[in-house]
Protein backbone atom coordinates (compact mmCIF):
# COMPACT_ATOMS: atom_id res chain seq x y z
CA UNK A 1 0.00 0.00 0.00
CA UNK A 2 1.07 3.35 -0.65
CA UNK A 3 3.02 5.42 2.43
CA UNK A 4 1.04 8.77 1.49
CA UNK A 5 -2.46 7.24 1.75
CA UNK A 6 -1.28 5.18 4.73
CA UNK A 7 0.00 8.36 6.54
CA UNK A 8 -2.91 10.66 5.22
CA UNK A 9 -5.33 8.07 6.90
CA UNK A 10 -3.80 7.08 9.97
CA UNK A 11 -2.70 10.92 10.65
CA UNK A 12 -6.35 12.34 9.93
CA UNK A 13 -8.32 9.92 12.14
CA UNK A 14 -5.72 10.52 15.18
CA UNK A 15 -5.76 14.38 14.95
CA UNK A 16 -10.10 13.97 14.63
CA UNK A 17 -10.09 12.19 17.27
CA UNK A 18 -7.23 14.28 19.80
CA UNK A 19 -8.52 17.41 19.02
CA UNK A 20 -12.54 16.42 19.84
CA UNK A 21 -11.33 14.57 23.20
CA UNK A 22 -9.23 17.95 23.54
CA UNK A 23 -12.87 19.62 23.01
CA UNK A 24 -15.01 17.93 25.17
CA UNK A 25 -12.00 18.41 27.60
CA UNK A 26 -12.25 22.39 27.96
CA UNK A 27 -16.07 22.49 27.53
CA UNK A 28 -17.31 24.07 30.86
CA UNK A 29 -19.01 21.68 32.75
CA UNK A 30 -22.83 22.66 32.06
CA UNK A 31 -22.14 22.02 28.68
CA UNK A 32 -20.08 18.91 28.27
CA UNK A 33 -22.54 15.57 27.17
CA UNK A 34 -23.90 13.50 29.99
CA UNK A 35 -21.27 10.98 30.01
CA UNK A 36 -18.48 13.39 30.39
CA UNK A 37 -19.98 14.71 33.24
CA UNK A 38 -19.57 11.99 35.50
CA UNK A 39 -15.49 11.25 36.51
CA UNK A 40 -15.65 8.11 34.84
CA UNK A 41 -16.69 9.45 31.91
CA UNK A 42 -13.83 12.23 31.74
CA UNK A 43 -11.18 10.09 32.51
CA UNK A 44 -12.37 7.97 29.34
CA UNK A 45 -12.37 11.00 27.47
CA UNK A 46 -8.47 11.39 28.46
CA UNK A 47 -8.08 8.60 27.71
CA UNK A 48 -9.04 8.47 24.76
CA UNK A 49 -7.21 11.48 23.38
CA UNK A 50 -3.71 10.09 25.34
CA UNK A 51 -4.23 7.30 23.23
CA UNK A 52 -4.83 9.38 19.85
CA UNK A 53 -2.12 11.59 20.60
CA UNK A 54 0.17 8.61 21.21
CA UNK A 55 -0.35 7.14 17.66
CA UNK A 56 -0.45 10.13 15.84
CA UNK A 57 3.39 10.54 17.22
CA UNK A 58 3.37 6.91 15.87
CA UNK A 59 1.76 8.42 12.58
CA UNK A 60 4.03 11.41 12.03
CA UNK A 61 7.05 9.42 12.56
CA UNK A 62 5.78 7.21 9.79
CA UNK A 63 5.22 10.25 7.98
CA UNK A 64 8.60 11.63 8.50
CA UNK A 65 10.64 7.85 7.50
CA UNK A 66 8.47 7.29 4.50
CA UNK A 67 8.01 10.46 2.78
CA UNK A 68 9.89 13.68 2.29
CA UNK A 69 9.86 15.42 5.43
CA UNK A 70 7.72 18.53 4.05
CA UNK A 71 4.30 16.53 3.62
CA UNK A 72 3.86 15.28 6.81
CA UNK A 73 4.74 18.75 8.55
CA UNK A 74 2.52 20.44 6.54
CA UNK A 75 -0.38 18.26 7.15
CA UNK A 76 0.25 18.30 10.79
CA UNK A 77 0.24 21.99 11.15
CA UNK A 78 -2.34 22.74 8.41
CA UNK A 79 -4.02 19.82 6.27
CA UNK A 80 -5.17 17.86 9.33
CA UNK A 81 -6.54 20.54 12.14
CA UNK A 82 -8.33 21.89 8.94
CA UNK A 83 -10.10 19.45 7.41
CA UNK A 84 -10.96 18.59 11.06
CA UNK A 85 -12.64 22.26 12.23
CA UNK A 86 -14.26 22.68 8.98
CA UNK A 87 -15.62 19.02 7.70
CA UNK A 88 -15.61 16.85 10.45
CA UNK A 89 -16.16 18.92 14.02
CA UNK A 90 -18.99 20.72 11.88
CA UNK A 91 -20.83 17.55 9.89
CA UNK A 92 -20.31 15.45 13.38
CA UNK A 93 -19.66 17.49 16.38
CA UNK A 94 -17.04 16.80 18.96
CA UNK A 95 -18.53 13.96 20.71
CA UNK A 96 -19.70 11.77 17.45
CA UNK A 97 -16.28 12.45 16.14
CA UNK A 98 -14.48 11.21 18.77
CA UNK A 99 -16.69 8.21 19.00
CA UNK A 100 -16.44 7.60 15.19
CA UNK A 101 -12.57 7.86 15.27
CA UNK A 102 -11.84 5.89 18.23
CA UNK A 103 -12.05 2.60 16.53
CA UNK A 104 -10.01 3.87 13.74
CA UNK A 105 -7.54 4.68 15.38
CA UNK A 106 -7.55 1.26 17.33
CA UNK A 107 -7.02 -0.32 13.83
CA UNK A 108 -4.65 2.36 12.33
CA UNK A 109 -2.15 1.48 15.48
CA UNK A 110 -1.31 -2.40 13.66
CA UNK A 111 -1.76 -0.69 10.52
CA UNK A 112 1.50 1.77 11.52
CA UNK A 113 3.33 -1.19 12.97
CA UNK A 114 2.48 -4.05 9.77
CA UNK A 115 3.15 -1.49 7.08
CA UNK A 116 6.67 0.32 9.00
Amino acid sequence: MDPLIIFLATGMVTMSAALSAGAINKLPEDQKPSFASTRNGMVAVIMAGNISAITLLFAMAYGFLKLDWWIPLICMFISFPVVHVLVIQRVLGDLKALVLMLPLVIAAMPVLYYYW
